[in-house]
């Protein structure tokens, strides 16, 4: 057990612990690590479901990914990936599409077999219907990029249930590009690295957190401690950077997800991961299947069963999970006071998701909290270098 801890991290995810590792394995610090949830690893936290044996990821599907070598490297001592690569499909007036849009699903949806030179002629011509950069919003920034008929297809109703707006009430802003693969690749991600932890989320997890100078307090809300630490122990925060203070400057805005969960009475309940369901009546945005994600462990689950997740939008109150940034300009300006208040604290670094108010895949949380690592904190313990506080995505 940690006493006299030398650093405080406040956050048991992924930048967290990479912090909490790193400080304790090359610095040899005596790391606390808070977290007020009752387990460690915030939303990649996965567990396996009792009744059938599947390993089902809490927050929603977690799939990992990345380009940077660094980052590679640094997980892969921690744990093995699987080969799976991620796929997605989307439902839209009853037929099933291979995504992103490619040319398998241009030749489907028309019901033509154009060549990638015969398909990008065509969505030339239907994107030509509006400039892009004439677009007022975000169905006109759609169609400028993609045509009407797909915008309307797989883009209108998707978006309108994500953000419970209509489209053309929307910034274009949201949309910067729309990109159409002009052959039949469907893979999702594009990165040189993809898979799945062999053991999945949580032993991943544990394994960076199972260092002798490193202690993980759950169920341990950072505002207890407040006072113990603040101004006499360096303090990496990655909680939300406007409840930290207290909202002074007014509540940035999320959306948040809703995870209704069920085990069916079928092996298999839509042949994939993750479908995207399109036509905007249908009131939830995507259905997961976790078991596809690690065909590999067949045996393991028992037929028979299967675990699926139907997946809804909405904008997040005070009480929810944050997920995603809406970044308004009015978030924008609230964003920037924060900044100013955060240099302003005695030895606090923000990072993270919420600390940053930024949306950020696993390796993005990852890189972003060795770059910290490299940059703030081992010049400070290591080169008495001063703990200058900020960091929120400054």
């Amino acid at each position: 057990m940690v006493s006299a801890p030398d650093l405080l991290v406040v956050g048991a995810g992924f930048f967290g612990l990479t912090i909490a590792e790193r400080c304790a394995t090359e610095l040899g610090l005596q790391v606390l690590v808070v977290d007020r949830r009752s387990h460690i690893g915030g939303n990649a936290y996965s567990e396996v479901d009792e009744q059938t044996g599947v390993e089902v990821h809490k927050y929603g599907a977690h799939l990992f990914h990345t380009s940077n070598e660094r980052v590679w490297e640094y997980v892969n001592r921690f744990t093995g990936f699987t080969d799976y690569r991620h796929r997605v499909f989307g439902k839209y007036q009853g037929q099933i599409y291979s995504l992103p849009m490619n040319l398998g699903l241009i030749n489907q949806f028309f019901g033509k077999a154009h060549t990638p030179a015969q398909a990008r002629e065509l969505i030339a011509e239907q994107s030509a219907e509006i400039a892009t950069e004439d677009a007022a919003n975000l169905e006109e920034k759609a169609v400028s990029l993609i045509g009407r008929p797909l915008y309307e297809a797989f883009i209108k109703g998707y978006t309108a249930k994500q953000w419970q707006t209509d489209p053309t009430e929307l910034s274009p802003d949201i949309i910067t590009r729309l990109p159409v693969r002009y052959t039949y690749e469907n893979g999702w991600f594009s990165d040189t690295h993809e898979g799945l932890p062999v053991d999945g989320y949580t032993a991943w997890l544990t394994k960076m957190a199972d260092h002798p100078g490193i202690e993980v307090r759950l169920e341990t809300d950072f505002r207890d401690l407040r006072e113990d630490y603040l101004g006499s122990v360096p303090i990496v925060y990655t909680g939300p950077v406007d409840e930290y203070f207290d909202h002074s400057e007014g509540r940035l805005s999320w959306r948040t997800v809703d995870l209704e969960q069920s085990v069916e009475d079928v092996d298999d309940f839509q042949g994939t991961g993750v479908v995207n369901y399109n036509d905007q009546e249908v009131p939830w945005t995507r259905i997961i299947e976790f078991k596809h994600f690690h065909p590999e462990r067949v045996r393991t689950h028992l037929p028979g069963k299967t675990v699926i997740v139907h997946e809804y939008s909405r904008f997040a109150e005070a009480d929810d999970e944050p997920y995603y940034p809406i970044n308004t300009a009015e978030d924008r300006a609230k964003l920037l006071r924060y900044r100013e208040k955060a240099q302003a604290e005695p030895m606090v670094l923000f990072g993270g998701r919420l600390g940053t108010y930024q949306y950020l895949d696993m390796h993005m949380a990852i890189g972003s909290a060795l770059s910290m690592f490299d940059n703030r904190i081992r010049p400070h313990f290591a080169e008495g270098a001063p703990f200058a506080s900020g960091g929120v995505a400054e």
